[in-house]
């Protein structure tokens, strides 16, 4: 399928201009592609209902937006971790890298992204926002300028536009290519929920609007667009998992799509991600409720003045599996000497484990068991 040209620029080298998006002929898929996609479909249908059987679901979107959002930063390069992300919250930054707030602003804008699409549709000046959230006071959108699309060429591998691996579309095409793509994620489709969505995020990344900060920004969307579209009642499908897992195939199957108009071999790819990450969470989703069950069992055992205090500690665990014991006094609303008590009494019956026992001071103790669940699979 032709979605576009590579043009020679005044300038000397090639920059690809977009054709119109959808194209006017409706995209047809193979046989395989339409069989990926119904499922996928059921499997992201089976994890969505798991999920709402958790108790707390609330709590534990907090664990997977902030696996998602470690995940796409480490497709760009960031070196920092969820654990990483998880001691920032509690304002623990010895030994932490810089590029930590990578993370913590992919966090801050796909939260914005979900409130924001609650109240208005996706539209080119929400994802002007969300862009904003992600790179606004990061040392990567220093010069970039966030919240806004690029003014100047920009350019994917290589050293300069006329060596790059993609030259994306030249600024004067953006408003156009970007009109499309809005009117294509708001318009009455022909096309299933997932195909749409895989379709939106090669567009986007074609597009490359912005100065930097495309890759995650794109990603960021497919959640969004799962739940503005109601495919997810909440965000817990991390596909950068899958996408950083074979990452160069990623990058080669997006460069297929623009490049060759290879449409089929791109969504069978996405498809098939959105198969095993889906299957994945809802095994997950299941151990995150035996886990649940089995530690609620611990901590009613517990008798006394201390059982109110305990519950909420372990509800705040789910939220912020490490912890200090400032942490867990304002969690619990105990005196810093009666937080300290049941902190001790959390790490007597198992359930949490402190992980810097060299020092007596500053002491930091983790969700172990709970942590596990969320490590990345390689």
């Amino acid at each position: 399928m032709n979605l576009g040209k590579s043009v020679t620029q005044t300038q000397g080298y090639k920059a690809f201009i977009p054709e119109k998006f959808p194209p006017k002929k409706p995209i047809t898929f193979d046989v395989e592609t339409s069989l990926l996609n119904s499922k996928a479909d059921v499997a992201l249908g089976k994890l969505d209902g798991v999920a709402q059987l958790i108790p707390d679901i609330d709590f534990f979107t907090f664990m997977y937006v902030r696996k998602e959002a470690t995940l796409s930063s480490n497709i760009e390069g960031t070196k920092a971790t969820m654990h990483d992300a998880l001691k920032a919250d509690i304002k623990i930054s010895e030994g932490l890298p810089k590029d930590v707030e990578n993370i913590i602003h992919y966090i801050s804008a796909l939260n914005y992204g979900l409130s924001k699409i609650q109240k208005v549709p996706l539209s080119t000046r929400v994802l002007k926002d969300i862009h904003k959230k992600l790179m606004l006071g990061t040392e990567e959108g220093k010069g970039k300028t966030p919240g806004e699309f690029r003014t100047t060429q920009n350019w994917i591998g290589g050293t300069r536009p006329d060596n790059a691996d993609f030259v994306p579309p030249p600024p004067h095409e953006l408003a156009r290519s970007l009109g499309d793509f809005e009117k294509f994620l708001n318009m009455k489709q022909p096309y299933p929920p997932l195909i749409i969505a895989g379709l939106m995020h090669a567009q986007f990344e074609t597009i490359h609007p912005f100065l930097d900060g495309n890759g995650r920004t794109g990603r960021l969307l497919i959640t969004l667009q799962l739940c503005h579209c109601n495919m997810l009642e909440y965000p817990i499908l991390y596909l950068s998992e899958y996408f950083k897992k074979h990452r160069d195939t990623y990058f080669q199957y997006l460069s297929d799509y623009h490049n060759n108009g290879n449409v089929d071999r791109w969504l069978k790819f996405f498809l098939e991600g959105v198969f095993e990450v889906s299957e994945e969470a809802t095994i997950l989703s299941k151990k995150i409720v035996k886990l649940q069950q089995q530690d609620s069992d611990k901590v009613h055992a517990l008798s006394g003045k201390q059982a109110p205090s305990a519950i909420r500690l372990l509800r705040g665990l789910y939220k912020q599996p490490i912890i200090d014991v400032a942490t867990a006094a304002k969690i619990t609303g105990l005196s810093r000497q009666a937080a300290n008590s049941l902190v001790a009494k959390f790490e007597e019956i198992g359930v949490i484990k402190q992980t810097n026992e060299s020092v007596k001071y500053g002491r930091e103790f983790s969700y172990v068991e709970y942590l596990s669940l969320f490590r990345e699979k390689t």
